[in-house]
């Protein structure tokens, strides 16, 4: 697009790519990432100090924060991304939920805001019936999510949500749900202007995850019917336009095996799994980003699958001890390529992975005309990724890719409690 660039980097990160190859690079602080990443007055020093028009914010730390949104609204910078209130919005699990149900969207039975102790949970939670999920208003990833099943583990539950949630995101508050066993995780892509116009992106199904966290991504969904994807992105469009969203989000659901679908959350932001919709969409979703930013309208329709593709978060962890962190140096590097691949990486031979950060270092990304080409390509792909001197999570996903039930797409969130991962 012709746009000069500014990396921001902690000091460990001083090493990494992105700071390699943006046009400038501006230090904010030591690794800890409350000094750095999450330290608001550092990042707009550095957009002062290099006359940036915007921030960029990715897809962690302060990318859902309302106030650092207002923050750059305040000192003319534009954020790119949705208006503070509307990620105030969205962004604030438990508003949203009050959100959909005006508009009509089916949620899961739950908390109609806050808890304020341990003793309204279980009350609740004992009202709805266990199992239930305590899940950070804040949340994203995982962090501050528990699956409790009984009272006599709520308050154990409830302390380590809360001290994730806490540092996370700076936001300890905690909701809760009926926690739906063997569901499938399928969110909507969707895109909105500044004159209320929006349309999605179909789906994505996000079934495959360890402790609430997302392993592999693929569309179309093998569950998806095109009832259910009619039924799911109109549902993801009256959000965005009910709310006033600009820029591009994700509307997460949780399907039953019935396929009734309940909303989950909304995230005010790009997602890690972008790029599987990118491929079968042929859009730059960053460069939508931008676009909308700028002013520019969106096309208005809804797209439709060409293609299939598959995404395989490659995390320095080892599979074999629970996915234990993995940090250290890279000492040799083999990228795979060929026809229908695609890596979104930091890395290179020589690289120190840090320990302060998410363990994920690279997105493996395939397309292909058949999710059985797709498979058989990911599977190729995966035995030509080469890295030495760290574990990572390349065993298990070749693993994954010889399973029957993710070969056959009869999956849900519960297949890797089902699969024995050291054989």
């Amino acid at each position: 697009m012709g746009i000069k660039t500014v990396a921001v980097y902690s000091k460990e990160d001083q090493y990494s790519l992105h700071v390699r190859f943006a046009d400038e690079a501006v230090c904010i602080g030591p690794p800890p990432s409350r000094l750095s990443y999450l330290n608001i007055p550092q990042l707009i020093a550095a957009a002062e100090l290099t006359h940036a028009h915007a921030i960029h914010p990715g897809y962690g730390f302060l990318a859902e924060n309302a106030a650092f949104a207002s923050v750059c609204k305040e000192y003319g910078i534009k954020f790119i991304g949705p208006s503070p209130e509307a990620i105030s919005k969205m962004g604030d699990k438990a508003a949203a939920r009050a959100i959909m149900q005006q508009v009509g969207v089916p949620t899961i039975p739950g908390s109609e805001g806050l808890l304020t102790s341990v003793e309204e949970g279980i009350s609740l939670a004992q009202a709805i019936g266990f199992p239930v999920l305590l899940k950070a208003t804040a949340g994203g990833g995982g962090k501050g999510m528990k699956v409790v099943q009984d009272a006599k583990g709520f308050a154990q539950a409830w302390e380590e949500a809360k001290r994730e949630a806490q540092a996370a995101f700076g936001n300890d508050g905690l909701y809760l749900e009926k926690f739906i066993e063997g569901p499938r995780h399928i969110e909507i892509q969707i895109a909105s202007d500044s004159t209320g116009r929006a349309c999605h992106l179909f789906e994505r199904d996000c079934s495959i995850q360890r402790r609430h966290q997302k392993l592999v991504e693929e569309t179309p969904s093998p569950f998806m019917t095109p009832a259910l994807r009619k039924k799911m992105g109109q549902a993801a469009v009256k959000i965005a336009e009910f709310t006033n969203y600009e820029g591009v989000g994700t509307v997460e659901f949780l399907v039953d095996k019935y396929r009734n679908f309940y909303f989950m959350e909304m995230n005010t932001r790009i997602q890690v799994e972008h790029p599987v919709t990118e491929e079968v969409t042929s859009l730059d979703l960053i460069k939508e980003q931008i676009k909308i930013a700028a002013g520019e309208k969106i096309s208005g329709h809804n797209y439709q699958p060409n293609g299939y593709a598959m995404e395989c978060r490659i995390n320095a962890e080892d599979p074999s001890k629970d996915f234990r962190p993995c940090p250290g140096k890279i000492t040799h590097l083999n990228l795979p390529g060929g026809v229908g691949v695609r890596i979104d990486t930091h890395i290179y031979a020589g690289y120190t992975i840090p320990s302060h950060y998410d363990a994920m270092i690279a997105k493996l990304i395939v397309r292909g005309q058949s999710r059985e080409e797709v498979i058989f390509r990911m599977k190729r792909a995966l035995e030509e990724f080469i890295i030495e001197g760290v574990k990572t999570t390349i065993p298990f996903h070749l693993h994954l890719m010889r399973n029957t039930k993710f070969r056959t797409g009869e999956y849900t969130t519960a297949l890797l409690e089902e699969m024995d991962l050291n054989n």
